[in-house]
């Protein structure tokens, strides 16, 4: 079962190409340039890499989000051209699952994170994520949005440890812990290639400027 994977939640993009639940390649590239288009060619980097075209892959998993408004719109985009050109399936996966499933370091049986991503405006996007038994990614509840500053305290009562880029456990989403989700992404289906959409978490800042001004807000 050949597996590309795509994640873009935050300003790193990430891509791996999984033989069963190996990764054979993997590519991280920065998503923000002004005066190129990386992501693509690193995917079709990883994909010559492992020697597989696109029409041989089995199926492709994207990060579904939340995160950066930008960058998980070029990476859904991706996805969807590839799913749809190739005609394969494609499943979705939240990208706060791949924080914790990315690192050997999290994967210690019965252990319960609570995985974090900088939403902006002083906020973090927050997923409680359980690892079963196996060391594979056994439950994912995505917890919306909570202050930075009630990140600590959400963890302990959740009996949970907090991960993420900007915690004391550093971690940021990857691709590559796909390897680890596959049961959760098989157990979800794939989605409708022509509708999906990542979440988002919030509007991007230039569409809530807009509103505000709409709504004659400051």
């Amino acid at each position: 079962m050949l597996t590309l994977a795509l994640d873009a939640a935050a300003s790193l993009g990430t891509i791996a190409v999984l033989r069963d639940a190996t990764v054979v390649a993997e590519r991280e590239v920065r998503m923000r340039s002004a005066d190129e288009e990386r992501f693509m060619p690193a995917v079709l980097a990883a994909l010559d890499e492992a020697r597989v075209a696109p029409a041989g892959l089995d199926r492709i998993v994207c990060g579904a989000g939340p995160g950066s408004f930008t960058s998980l719109r070029v990476a859904g985009a991706v996805a969807k051209g590839l799913a749809m050109g190739a005609g394969r399936p494609l499943f979705a996966v939240p990208s706060l699952a791949l924080t914790v499933a990315a690192s050997d370091a999290t994967m210690e049986p019965g252990s319960r994170w609570l995985a974090t991503l900088d939403a902006m405006r002083g906020e973090r996007y927050l997923a409680l994520v359980s690892v079963g038994d196996a060391g594979r990614l056994s439950a994912i509840e995505p917890l919306g949005l909570a202050p930075a500053g009630d990140v600590a305290a959400r963890a302990a009562a959740l009996g949970a440890r907090p991960i993420g880029p900007d915690e004391a456990m550093s971690a940021w989403p990857h691709a590559r812990g796909v390897a680890r989700c596959l049961e959760l992404v098989e157990a979800a289906g794939p989605v409708d290639i022509a509708s999906w959409e990542p979440v988002y978490g919030r509007l991007a800042e230039a569409q809530a400027k807009l509103l505000r001004s709409q709504r004659g807000a400051p």
